[in-house]
């Protein structure tokens, strides 16, 4: 038998090709039937009633996993296999009448600093096959869970009469409202960011920058493939599968992805140029350093060059028999060192 648990952890169940199921429920009129029932079983008996339709929900199912399914309700072989092998990008297709859509759900990742972190936003996936009576979700990631959606839908009989599309809405809503709650975690590490590369004698190296400008490209996406199936949804493009009352929820959901893409557009061009100013300060330091490495070569070369010159062991060298003659030579070396010391400093090269 199959559990007829939420969309959260997958229950045990007693079919070994079935423990991938995480729910399976009929819902006739906005309401969903009692009992447990095979995907095959929900699917027979939503099409002997005909009316009402069936929600299976799968958690990174394998190919052995979802091939009960497939068969009970006609999938296409290339969804299918979309939908096991997974890091698909957002896209919506069509097969036979039915629709194959692909969402990626975002996490932000708590940490202390973006500067430190090795990881900021997770990624998962939530693929949807739609039909005229069923919908079929496949999760990839353990941050994706729909029980929440199936509770409140199931809460909301009116809604859920609405049939498959409006499952695929709250599905779309929600994912969308999770890339804003990420976008707002986001600007913060934005502006601590922001601050590190500004601040004076900060450190923050280049590797850094990077990885932050990475989280970003995660987030775009995320978020920029999906504007177009979003449309396409709420266009009339996808024909009698998308009703006429569902169209306007999908979008209000292209909304809200508009609103979330221009701001990580923004946090793109805003980490673009904190990059530049990032490489430029390095380019600044280094030159500083090559100009204070040059400066003590200059001050060393002084004594180095004496040194060397009486090195040479010359006889007709009056300082050599000149009871002075070490000392003030010395003492000029010195004095020639410090005055190119002086020289440097005020000129900032030291």
């Amino acid at each position: 038998m199959v559990s007829a648990a939420a969309d959260g952890v997958p229950d045990p169940v007693d079919d070994r090709k079935q423990d991938a199921v995480v729910a399976c429920a009929v819902y006739v009129d906005g309401v969903r039937l009692p009992g447990d029932r095979s995907p095959a079983a929900a699917a027979a008996e939503v099409r002997t009633r005909g009316t009402g339709f069936v929600w299976v929900g799968l958690f990174e199912p394998d190919e052995e996993r979802i091939r009960d399914v497939a068969e009970a309700f006609g999938l296409h072989e290339l969804a299918v296999e979309d939908a096991v092998h997974a890091h698909q990008r957002p896209k919506l297709d069509r097969y036979d009448g039915n629709l194959f859509m692909v969402l990626k759900t975002l996490r932000f990742i708590e940490h202390d600093s973006p500067t430190t972190a090795h990881e900021i936003v997770e990624s998962g996936e939530i693929m949807v096959f739609l039909g005229r009576d069923y919908v079929v979700t496949v999760r990839h990631g353990h941050h994706s869970e729909l029980g929440d959606v199936r509770r409140q839908l199931e809460a909301d009989p009116q809604l859920l009469a609405a049939g498959p599309a409006m499952v695929l809405h709250e599905i779309a809503d929600r994912v969308v409202d999770g890339y804003g709650e990420v976008i707002e975690a986001f600007q913060g590490d934005i502006d601590l960011v922001e601050t590190a590369v500004f601040a004076p004698r900060s450190e923050l190296s280049v590797e850094q920058m990077y990885l932050v400008k990475r989280e970003i490209m995660e987030l775009r996406r995320a978020v920029v493939p999906l504007a177009g199936p979003l449309r396409k949804l709420s266009d009339g493009s996808c024909g009698p599968l998308v009703p006429d009352v569902v169209r306007s929820y999908f979008r209000n959901v292209d909304d809200h992805l508009t609103a979330a893409a221009e701001r990580v557009a923004a946090f793109d061009e805003v980490l673009t140029t904190l990059v530049d100013a990032t490489l430029a300060k390095v380019s600044l330091q280094q030159n500083n350093d090559m100009r204070k490495m040059s400066a003590w070569v200059a001050i060393i070369a002084v004594p180095t060059m004496v040194a060397g010159t009486y090195g040479m062991n010359f006889d007709h060298m009056p300082e050599l028999r000149w009871r002075y003659g070490y000392p003030l030579v010395v003492a000029v070396t010195l004095a020639v060192c410090v005055g190119l010391y002086r020289l440097f400093k005020r000129n900032r090269w030291l």
